[in-house]
């Protein structure tokens, strides 16, 4: 599949898929991630990512492409999703770098490893999103694509771990998502504010042009007091 990327989208697009899998924490470099690695280690390497943990590039290739990673059957989604975890950033590295083809291969691996998750565990939330990404990156917004992502909403409506991960890749496209789909990610982004996970939020605040801005900060005008001091304050400690 060739590279489609709208112009449009930009860099701002650009920065929100890597962010999916967390990129917050301290950095942790697997660098002794041996050839006879076990399913339980890849399990392990999903709950550090799924923690917001970072990654060293050179070890998620590595794991990436050790033979225990052909090992893992199908439907163990655990071990699934921490492939899946490990490839996006290094799908978002070539795109910055400008290496097309290896974003293409990245991308057709991410949609289809998604894909053979999803036929093993359906209401996997996390998954729903990234396919929703994967599209973002591609440039593919339309109603199948804002599909994939009101289908993480429905299995999934109030999880905080979901729920800052799906802001960080819809809110670069609020713009383009239908009304009501427009106002959810809106409200969730809110949400996030009113019970102090702010971080991730304000992050895509700062990140987002100001047509989108202003939609933010309509949300966060509504917001208490102690709220929007927490906001605030995150955002100075970002841009310190």
């Amino acid at each position: 599949m060739p590279s489609k990327l709208k112009p449009d989208l930009g860099l701002f697009a650009q920065r929100t898929f890597v962010l999916v899998v967390g990129c917050f924490g301290l950095i942790w470099a697997v660098a002794n991630f041996a050839r006879g690695a076990t399913v339980e280690e890849f399990r392990n390497v999903q709950d550090r990512l799924l923690q917001l943990e970072t990654f060293n590039q050179a070890a998620a290739t590595r794991m990436l492409e050790s033979p225990a990673s052909s090992y893992i059957g199908a439907c163990d989604y655990h071990a699934q999703r921490a492939l899946l975890l490990l490839e996006v950033p290094l799908a978002d590295a070539t795109l910055r770098s400008g290496a097309v083809r290896d974003f293409d291969r990245h991308m057709q691996s991410i949609e289809q490893r998604s894909k053979q998750v999803l036929a093993c565990a359906p209401r996997d939330p996390l998954i729903w999103i990234l396919l929703f990404g994967t599209d973002v990156e591609y440039g593919r917004l339309d109603g199948h694509s804002f599909d994939l992502l009101a289908t993480s909403y429905e299995i999934s409506p109030n999880e905080a771990w979901i729920a800052m991960r799906r802001v960080t890749v819809a809110i670069p496209v609020v713009l383009a998502a239908p009304e009501p789909m427009r106002q959810k990610i809106l409200t969730e982004f809110q949400q996030l504010v009113r019970h102090r996970f702010v971080e991730i939020p304000a992050r895509s605040y700062l990140s987002a042009p100001a047509s989108v801005r202003a939609l933010l900060q309509s949300r966060i005008d509504e917001l208490d007091p102690r709220s929007r001091k927490s906001f605030s304050e995150a955002l100075e400690k970002l841009r310190s």
